[in-house]
Parts: structure tokens; sequence; C-alpha cells
């Protein structure tokens, strides 16, 4: 008994499998359908997968398009900065380099300066030293002869001294009134042996003689230190102009140099932001007409009017 029922139920499984097969392919309608259902779907995905990236595409157009435009918007601004900023730098540049053609002109003056200056001063100094000491010299002997003919020398002794013959050189060479040099040269020649000096004119002539001689030698001294200060005045100022003037060649070479090299720089920051605007308006009228373009196409495949 257990045995027909498992063959039974064999034969009605297998009865069924026979069935179904024979109903797919007397059905071929239902595998179309299911085919439609399957397409349906694919589509239906494939269209939410269009609409997420035609969104993300209008989203980028928006603000792509916001984010060029202002990127356009900060190099039309930036570009004429920068070149303002161009023409004040060459013009700045321009000023040092003539600044420092004027320094190193100015500061060689100075040096130029000095140097005649010294060569004035070393004739100036020479002529004092050699005047100032003819002038001591006069002076001395003058003291001499008067000392000698105050103590009572006189005739060949006193001419034979040496204070006789400068006395001789100096009634030529000194302004005296032509009675002053008549009685010297006649005392000189003569010797006058009877002659007082203590109370007699040739004396009080040497002394007058040996006041103006002292006279001149003071007023000598006062001009060589006059010209001494002034020439030290003048040393001293042109070191001073010598020494702003290589300061400011040092601090003005050091900024022409910098300047120089911040032109360089701000040409080719010129150059760069000009070459990206340009790219930039060309990306942002492309990115409108494709922008455009995208709005047309999914219209007309939406179905609306095109």
């Amino acid at each position: 008994m257990f045995r027909i029922s498992a063959v039974a139920l064999a034969s009605l499984g297998g009865v069924n499998a026979v069935s179904e097969q024979v109903e797919n392919r007397a059905n071929p309608i239902r595998r179309v359908v299911t085919m439609l259902q399957s397409m349906e779907k694919k589509v239906k995905a494939e269209g939410e997968r269009d609409e997420e990236l035609f969104e993300k595409y209008m989203c980028y157009c928006k603000n792509g398009a916001s984010g060029l435009q202002a990127s356009i918007d900060a190099a039309d601004t930036k570009i004429p900065q920068v070149e303002s900023a161009i023409k004040e730098g060459e013009a700045t540049l321009a000023q040092l380099k003539a600044d420092l053609v004027q320094h190193k002109s100015d500061r060689a003056d100075a040096k130029k300066s000095i140097a005649e200056a010294t060569a004035i001063r070393t004739k100036e100094a020479a002529i004092y030293a050699k005047d100032s000491g003819d002038h001591k010299t006069n002076i001395a002997a003058m003291g001499k002869a008067i000392a000698s003919l105050e103590k009572g020398m006189a005739g060949s002794a006193f001419l034979q001294t040496s204070a006789a013959t400068v006395l001789r050189r100096l009634t030529i060479e000194m302004d005296l009134s032509n009675t002053d040099r008549d009685l010297i040269s006649g005392f000189l020649t003569e010797g006058r042996s009877g002659y007082a000096p203590q109370g007699g004119e040739i004396t009080g002539i040497l002394k007058q003689m040996k006041d103006t001689m002292e006279s001149d030698l003071e007023d000598l001294t006062k001009t060589e230190e006059t010209a001494k200060a002034n020439f030290d005045g003048l040393v001293k100022a042109k070191e001073e102009e010598i020494a702003a003037n290589t300061k400011a060649i040092e601090e003005k070479t050091v900024r022409a140099g910098e300047l120089a090299v911040e032109i360089v720089n701000m040409k080719e920051d010129l150059d760069d932001t000009s070459k990206a605007l340009l790219e930039d308006k060309k990306f942002l009228a492309d990115l409108s007409t494709n922008c455009a373009t995208k709005k047309i196409r999914v219209r007309c495949c939406c179905g609306d009017a095109c």
C-alpha cells in the first residue's frame, strides 16, 4: 500500500512539472509581460539616475557660474590695482636711480672739495709758517738792536752785528716815512759815533718798527687761526655730507634692487591674472551655453515644446 502511494506521488509531481512547462509554452504573453516589467524597472531606475545627474548638473551650472563670476569680478578689480602699483613702482624706481646718481655726484663733489681745501690749507699753512718765522726773526733782531743801542753800542761795533744787517733789510722792506728811512739809512751808513740812542730818534723809530712787526705777526696768527678753523669746519661738514650720501646710496641701492624684483613679480602676477580672467570668461560663456542647451534637451525629452 505504501509503495503504491509513493509511486502515485512521484507520478503526480512529474505531471505537475510537465503541466507547467506546457503552460509556459502555451502562454508567451506572460513572458513578454515579465520582460516589460523588468524593462520598466530598469527605465525607471535610469530615469531616476538621469534626473539626479541633471539636478547635480543644474546645481553645478548655478554654483559654478556664481564662482566663476566671483573670480572674474575679483580679477577685474585686481588688474587695475596691479597696473597702478606697477606704474607707481616704476616711477619710484626711476626716482631712486636718479637719486643714486645725484648722491654719488654729491659725494664725489664733497671729496673733491676736501681735496681742494686741503691743498689750499697746506699752502696757507706753509706761507704762514714762513711769514710768521720771518716776523719772529725780525722782531727778535729788532729787540736786540734796540737793547744794544740802549746800552750805548754804536758806531762800527753795532754795524757789524746781525741786528744791523736785519735793520738794513727792514729799512728797505718796511713801509716807513721818507724821514724815518733817511735817518736809519744815515745812521747805518755813517755810524754816528757820538750818537746817544737812549733818547734819540733812531731808538724810537726802531721801537715803532718792532711794534708794527708784532702787530703784523698778531694779524697773521689770527688769520691763520681763522683759516684753520674754517678749514676744519669745512672738512667736518663735507665728511658728514659724504657719510650721509654714502648711507643714502647704500639704502637706496638695496631699495632699488628690492623694488625691481617686486615689479617683476607684479608683472608676472598681472600676466597670470589676465590669462586666468580670459579663461574664466571663456569657460563661463561655454558653461552658460552648455547649461542652456542641457535644459532645452531635457524639456524636449520630457515632451515640452522645444
